[in-house]
């Protein structure tokens, strides 16, 4: 699976790796929904090191088109409540 974080760049995440991002998501996504900033950041903060942890970077220079696509570091609780699906960010 591809995983681009806006403006930083595309990951290749092998599936086995998934429940674990799934884990960080659903944390992410109870954040959102309690509206907790603090928590939010960390939640976000720990999603995102997951797949930069698990994922291979692309080249920055790559046209693959991503599978999923993940909000910034900088994003707001209300920018990221917009993203997400009845699956969270990483469906699944």
């Amino acid at each position: 699976m591809i995983i681009r974080i806006l403006g930083e760049g595309q990951y290749d995440v092998a599936d086995h790796a998934i429940d674990k991002l799934n884990e960080l998501d659903a944390t992410l996504e109870a954040a959102v929904e309690k509206g907790d900033e603090a928590s939010f950041r960390d939640a976000l903060g720990a999603l995102l090191d997951g797949v930069r942890t698990v994922g291979v970077a692309h080249p920055l220079d790559s046209l693959d088109e991503s599978d999923l696509i993940l909000p910034p570091p900088d994003a707001t609780i209300e920018q990221v409540r917009e993203l997400l699906a009845g699956d969270g960010l990483i469906p699944g």
